[in-house]
């Protein structure tokens, strides 16, 4: 029995190591995932910038010792490079619906899942992506139908199961127009459409430019996702700039917890043949570029490169 005990404890030992040595996500990134051309599909949030009318902007300032430090910091200094050897930045949020963003049922649902229960598996997913930007830009408050989702299958086949849907509609390039940007009319998503792609093409979530999913005066749309237990990502950028079908998109978000929204990041991954976006080969990352100049903060607390 000792003898059975030992060779099953044996097996187990080198079935874990045949895990521990599979290696092919590694190959797969180092094959495919190295040379694919990567965009940024995310707006840098800032002081100034569009938001929901309820809501203020945020504020940025130098971060100011909590406490005294003795021989370093006295409780109120601010930190900087020259006394310190670094700064920190404060920011005061005052909405977790700002810039692109990642809206989990919470937001609407009072048993809806919160940003900090949103599974790993939103990390990598299909993206595909449905141009209305020529039909917006002769209808500035049109919204995504089922019409132009079977337009796309019909161009590209069916949209994945657990893929992530992007509406482009070229809105994201009013963004440095704040008032106009947040102002209707703007291009939206039907609710024939998002019950169509999420009851009939059970997909993760959809996106859009804007900061709201339709102009209609209950937003219906968001209601109705909300209230279903499905996420969405709002002010999406650069949609121009990605394949409507065959990239992915990888999702990163903030995770405070019981958070009602979601500040993301969102990048699209396209082959490499692809014209837009950098590769890992192009742009590694480590070490970083250095600035053109020393870091100071503008008139809005945000540090940016400043000829002395």
């Amino acid at each position: 029995m000792k003898r059975l005990i030992g060779w099953a404890l044996v097996a187990g030992c080198l079935a874990q190591a045949a895990v521990a040595d599979d290696l092919s996500l590694w190959s797969l990134y180092d094959q495919k995932l190295r040379s694919a051309k990567y965009i940024d599909l995310t707006h840098a949030f800032a002081p100034v910038q569009p938001v929901w009318p309820g809501f203020a902007g945020a504020t940025f300032k130098p971060a100011r010792a909590g406490r005294t430090l003795d021989g370093f910091a006295k409780e109120g200094d601010v930190f900087t490079y020259e006394t310190h050897g670094f700064v920190a930045t404060a920011y005061d949020l005052p909405t977790d619906q700002y810039g692109t963003q990642l809206d989990p049922p919470a937001h609407w649902n009072p048993r809806g899942a919160t940003i900090s229960d949103l599974p790993a598996t939103y990390t990598l997913r299909p993206l595909a992506v449905i141009d209305i930007s020529a039909k917006v830009a002769r209808d500035e408050g049109y919204h995504l139908q089922v019409a132009d989702i079977a337009a796309f299958e019909e161009k590209h086949g069916r949209i994945p199961a657990g893929a992530v849907v992007m509406v482009r509609s070229d809105w994201s390039k009013r963004w440095a127009d704040g008032e106009r940007f947040r102002q209707k009319p703007f291009p939206g998503v039907s609710l024939a459409a998002l019950q169509f792609l999420h009851l009939k093409r059970k997909i993760l979530f959809h996106g859009h430019e804007p900061l709201d999913t339709d102009t209609t005066p209950t937003l219906e749309g968001e209601a109705w996702l909300m209230h279903n237990n499905f996420a969405q990502a709002e002010g999406v950028a650069n949609l121009d700039q990605v394949p409507e079908a065959g990239a992915l998109i990888a999702i990163g978000f903030a995770k405070p917890l019981g958070g009602t929204g979601g500040y993301a990041r969102y990048v699209a991954i396209a082959p490499a043949g692809w014209p837009h976006g950098v590769s890992v080969d192009a742009v590694p990352g480590a070490p970083l570029p250095q600035q053109p100049a020393p870091l100071r903060r503008d008139a809005d607390g945000v540090m940016r490169p400043t000829a002395p």
